[in-house]
């Protein structure tokens, strides 16, 4: 299951990031990189330094743009090597990324509704869907659209695992350990519930980055994820 938990960069300093990934060493494959570290800790040629040292890489960088600008910015992260990066799910946007993003192994994952978002954040947003419905919606239209998966709350993954098939990813945010703070999390999910309902990846970041043993930490959540699987899906 190693290769299922994505480990969070979110850190303000490339120092911090290398640390981090070096205190995790062979236990933690995967790595995402997102605004904080991108923009402020030069996460791009740290991105591209990972994928040469053998790591994945999953830009969450959220893309939003007209369909050639989208486009354009997806083939550029296809050339890096990267295994995943996040578009938002609008239909137009998903299309553009996916025909970018084809002939090469990079997997785009719509991003449906963010996990710190409940009903009454959307409504405040202007959408008329509950946070169930609009998940669903998205999820459909990235089937259609042809891109890689989701990302969407744990607590939607049982929900959605049918629309997409088996194939399809379902990268989850918002993991907790039993008994960890939420922080602004207001649709999260323990390790091993989140696989139990049929979530492909988990992101975990604060758990991990700010424990006192970042690498003990990781190890307890991959043994939780490494336990007895009942699948819900």
């Amino acid at each position: 299951m190693a290769g299922h938990l994505i480990v969070g960069l979110d850190v303000p300093t490339r120092a911090r990031a290398e640390e981090i990934v070096s205190l995790l060493g062979d236990s933690v494959e995967y790595y995402k990189i997102g605004y904080q570290c991108f923009y402020g800790a030069d996460g791009f040629a740290l991105g591209k330094e990972l994928i040469a040292a053998g790591k994945k890489v999953f830009f969450d960088l959220k893309l939003l743009d007209i369909d050639n600008t989208i486009e354009k910015g997806v083939a550029a992260i296809a050339e890096t090597g990267a295994a995943m990066l996040t578009v938002h799910a609008y239909p137009k946007t998903m299309r553009s990324a996916a025909k970018a993003a084809a002939g090469s192994t990079l997997c785009v994952l719509g991003v449906t509704v963010l996990t710190s978002m409940d009903d009454v954040d959307l409504r405040e947003a202007g959408y008329e869907r509950d946070a169930v419905g609009l998940v669903a919606q998205r999820a459909e239209q990235a089937r259609a659209a042809g891109i890689g998966g989701i990302v969407a709350s744990a607590q939607e993954a049982a929900m959605v695992r049918p629309i997409l098939g088996p194939k399809m990813a379902i990268v989850t945010p918002g993991i907790r350990p039993s008994g960890a703070p939420l922080g602004d999390q207001k649709r999260a999910m323990t390790p091993g519930a989140a696989l139990d309902a049929g979530a492909s990846h988990l992101v975990v970041a604060r758990p991990i980055i700010e424990a006192a043993d970042p690498a003990a930490a990781a190890k307890a959540i991959l043994a939780e994820m490494n336990g007895p699987r009942i699948s819900l899906a």
